[in-house]
């Protein structure tokens, strides 16, 4: 006599299985570790609040509130939703939605709907608690009236690699390496070592893409790293000290800072002056052009 064998599709006391449902994401577009794709949760770096970056469909990355909120609270404009590890700018139809942090980020002045104006008050009060604890420290303002020379660099400057014209999210000397260390945090090590190769500060014309108008500016400050070899120039685009650079297996723990620059929609970051040069006083007490460039 033989048992009776139960269904695969059941388990033997022909209960059912709890299947997990999946979730439907993909690899992460030039990733050095091939991970899936997901929210990379981070900070802001203008209040502290934690915030998620996604990809949209045209690989732009874009910051997410890491919860969900009712699309009721939500106006129209400025519903969003993740499908397939993808952030798209509208609704899904359904009760609930995501929302950029820049609509509710305490630093902002925009007026709001009742219900985000509520979400925004109560960031304001935790961005205040870190900073009484020590843990955030906001950005200092941008109208210095006495800027040292390390201030004269720009907080975004625009970065040239692999042919390629990027708009950095922090100054380069603070790019921090996106790869995880063997205690799973992320590297400190900063991009430009010391006594390791950097790049150089040139002016170049400030070219339009096809189709649009001329820019008002000749010329913008460029950070080139056309020089280096083309490994050192890949080791910048994926964002990772030297030693990580070897270790091409690591994973990420942060989206990379660059941002494909777009002279029109980033032409508050041109700059027609190379950084760290200043004015040398004239006979007559006015501005001299002479070190200009």
């Amino acid at each position: 006599m033989h048992p009776t064998r139960p269904s695969a599709a059941r388990h033997w006391n022909d209960s059912p299985p709890a299947t997990r449902p999946r979730r439907p994401l993909q690899i992460a577009p030039g990733g050095a570790s091939r991970l899936l794709r997901c929210g990379q949760g981070d900070r802001c770096r203008e209040c502290g609040n934690r915030i998620e970056w996604y990809y949209r469909s045209d690989r732009q990355p874009v910051r997410l509130h890491p919860h969900e909120l009712p699309a009721a609270r939500v106006p129209a404009a400025c519903r969003w939703h993740v499908s397939s590890g993808v952030a798209h700018p509208a609704g899904d139809g359904s009760d609930w939605c995501r929302l950029p942090h820049a609509a509710v980020c305490p630093t902002r002045t925009a007026p709001l709907a009742p219900g985000l104006a509520e979400l925004r008050r109560s960031l304001a009060v935790n961005s205040r608690r870190l900073i009484d604890t020590g843990t955030f420290t906001p950005p200092a303002p941008a109208d210095n009236p006495a800027p040292s020379p390390a201030a004269c660099r720009p907080a975004r400057p625009i970065v040239q690699l692999l042919y390629v014209r990027y708009l950095a999210a922090r100054p380069v000397e603070n790019l921090q390496c996106v790869a995880q260390t063997r205690h799973r945090h992320r590297c400190t090590s900063p991009l430009l070592t010391p006594g390791g190769p950097a790049g150089s500060w040139v002016l170049v014309p400030a070219t339009t893409t096809a189709g649009q108008l001329a820019l008002p500016a000749d010329v913008m400050a460029v950070y080139s790293l056309s020089g280096l070899s083309y490994t050192e120039q890949l080791r910048w685009r994926a964002q990772r000290c030297p030693q990580h650079a070897a270790t091409p297996t690591a994973a990420d723990l942060a989206v990379a800072d660059w941002e494909p620059f777009d002279p029109l929609r980033h032409h508050a970051h041109i700059h027609t002056r190379l950084p760290g040069r200043a004015r040398r006083p004239g006979p007559a007490g006015h501005p001299s052009t002479k070190g200009r460039p």
